[in-house]
């Protein structure tokens, strides 16, 4: 009996595992996978500009549904595409597959026509790379498929056009699949010996990431048991920061608030289900951290109690052990010294700010953090989009914000609106894209406009790149080629078809938010924005500080704030008064 071709097994089999699209460019060696994808019910391709944009919506339609998502990429120039966004999605920790078809098998290895060697190349971004033949289907994709999924990071299936329309080893069986990991639970000892350093503490501060997500309550309960102050990274801002009367603002380059000081002067730092790559804003003594994943254990920091587990997992475990703190005295400070942080910033960002040209970008922020669906999902551009979304956007526990927050890439933003986008067609999806970040991926607007995606797309126009100026002043070098030629991108985008609106008058940004929000399709608002509206973090160097002043003409310290001072201000109430 004659067994499926391979790439019809293949599709059939991502199907089944709840895949429901492939994004790529069709073509050359994907032809057998692209046409076999049109003969099987249940699965899309969707067509993109670039095979960089399928990957970044792969990995956003990965980190929305939590589900294995697809990209894939033609031979040569189409896998190189691939790179940007399977290094953002494996370092996000998203389970995704790449399909990387390769030239014909006789040629390999002959400097054939756009031949490169996939399976030495993706070996850095993916946990799994193989080249596949005919005989090891299906049971070479089931691999793939389990290990994205059960590791959180990329698979990439390497399979030659020609071999991709030949027969498959054998029939597809019905086989178990984990969709899902299981928590990781911590050893009793790991766990007796965090119980023993919180307890010896005086003072204890939370830093809390990523890994917290599903642990929001447990870690509420630690901190009023032991009265710690809790900060957080970047990606650990939309599963802790909100109903959290104990929060102190985030750390790091984009930090704000009275995060960095708690970290540092606490007896004891808890690192929760954070890897933050930031050394220097770690005090490189007296913390303990609890991971998921071991390999993150101590790898920023040195460790006084490692603990292998998972963060609710290992909070719920934890409790019992634990002696109730009674002195406030530490946590009462940090909420003052937080307080008064955001406090000495917020005017600056408030003050007749809807009269101020050009059109400070905070405003937009803030009255997009107003306007915006309570469940709307914000992909954000790297580059000072991630401050604005950082200082400004509120989380409330159903609100998604996504970002290139471990690769850094630039262009991000758009392509993953449009993965998060196709999760979800009826759910607000809000890019907040910057004008380097649009530019350098300007056609996925057409993708968008194909699959008439009801994506909006808030952009900040400064013409310049804004992260890269900072950078440059704070390390007292004058900013060279950072400008550009103003660009109507409204122009731009109504060239596509998307309807656009471009804001130069801050009196209209809140009317034209409020009218791009309520479409009923993509629109793009551009509001052309101050590049002086810099920001530095909350603890820089002398030499820093130095440089800086030596080269900046006009600077804002702080960055605003947008609500995290009226959060700072309502926490302020639990602290008694003298």
């Amino acid at each position: 009996m004659a067994h499926p071709t391979v790439a019809a097994q293949l599709v059939e089999m991502l199907r089944d595992a709840g895949v429901e699209r492939i994004y790529g460019v069709v073509g050359d060696s994907l032809n057998p996978v692209v046409d076999a994808v049109r003969h099987t019910a249940g699965i899309e391709w969707v067509h993109v500009s670039n095979e960089e944009g399928g990957a970044f919506a792969a990995a956003a339609e990965a980190q929305v549904t939590g589900k294995l998502a697809v990209c894939a990429g033609s031979c040569g120039p189409g896998n190189t595409h691939l790179l940007q966004g399977l290094f953002d999605a494996h370092r996000s920790g998203a389970p995704v597959l790449a399909i990387a078809s390769h030239i014909q098998s006789q040629e390999i290895g002959m400097a054939f026509f756009q031949e490169t060697h996939p399976e030495r190349m993706f070996q850095e971004c993916s946990y799994w790379c193989e080249v596949m033949t005919p005989k090891q289907m299906p049971h070479a994709l089931r691999v793939a498929v389990q290990t994205a999924v059960g590791k959180r990071g990329v698979s990439v299936v390497v399979l030659p056009g020609d071999l991709a329309a030949e027969e498959s080893g054998g029939p597809t069986v019905p086989t178990a699949m984990v969709t899902t990991p299981s928590p990781v639970r911590p050893a009793a000892g790991q766990v007796q010996a965090l119980a023993d350093a919180i307890n010896a503490a005086r003072t204890v501060t939370l830093f809390c990431g990523a890994g917290c997500a599903g642990a929001h309550d447990e870690v509420m309960e630690l901190a009023g048991t032991v009265l710690s102050p809790v900060g957080h990274a970047l990606g650990g801002k939309e599963v802790i920061q909100y109903d959290n009367p104990y929060d102190v603002g985030m750390n790091g380059l984009l930090g704000y608030g009275a995060a960095h000081k708690a970290t540092h002067e606490a007896d004891l730092l808890v690192l929760l289900g954070t890897d933050f790559p930031y050394t220097n804003f770690l005090p490189q003594a007296r913390t303990a951290q609890v991971d998921a994943d071991a390999s993150h254990l101590g790898r920023r920091t040195p460790l006084e109690v490692a603990v292998h587990g998972d963060v609710g997992e290992t909070i719920r475990a934890l409790l019992p052990l634990l002696e109730r703190k009674t002195d406030r005295t530490f946590l009462d400070a940090m909420l003052r010294d937080h307080a008064h942080a955001l406090e000495k910033v917020v005017d600056a960002y408030t003050r007749k700010v809807e009269k101020m040209r050009p059109i400070h970008p905070e405003y937009v922020a803030a009255q997009l953090d107003e306007l915006a669906a309570d469940d709307a999902v914000f992909t954000v551009d790297t580059g000072m989009c991630n401050v604005w979304a950082a200082r400004y956007l509120s989380p409330n526990g159903r609100r998604r914000v996504i970002g290139s927050f471990r690769h850094g890439s630039m262009a991000n933003a758009l392509p993953h609106a449009v993965g998060a986008q196709f999760a979800d067609r009826g759910r607000q999806v809000v890019s907040m894209s910057g004008d380097g970040g649009l530019a350098m991926l300007l056609g996925e607007l057409i993708t968008v406009r194909l699959h008439r995606l009801p994506v909006k797309i808030v952009l900040f126009n400064n013409a310049s790149l804004g992260m890269v100026k900072l950078e440059m002043m704070v390390d007292g070098i004058p900013d060279f080629e950072t400008d550009h030629e103003p660009t109507d991108f409204a122009a731009i985008a109504a060239g596509v078809g998307i309807p656009s609106y471009r804001v130069e008058d801050p009196a209209q940004v809140r009317e034209t938010l409020v009218r791009g929000l309520a479409e009923p399709g993509p629109v793009l608002m551009e509001f052309v924005t101050d590049a002086n509206a810099l920001s530095i973090p909350p603890a820089i160097t002398g030499e820093q500080v130095r440089g800086f002043a030596t080269t900046a003409t006009k600077m804002v310290l702080g960055g605003g704030v947008g609500k995290m001072v009226d959060l700072a201000r309502a926490n302020l109430r639990n602290v008694p008064r003298p």
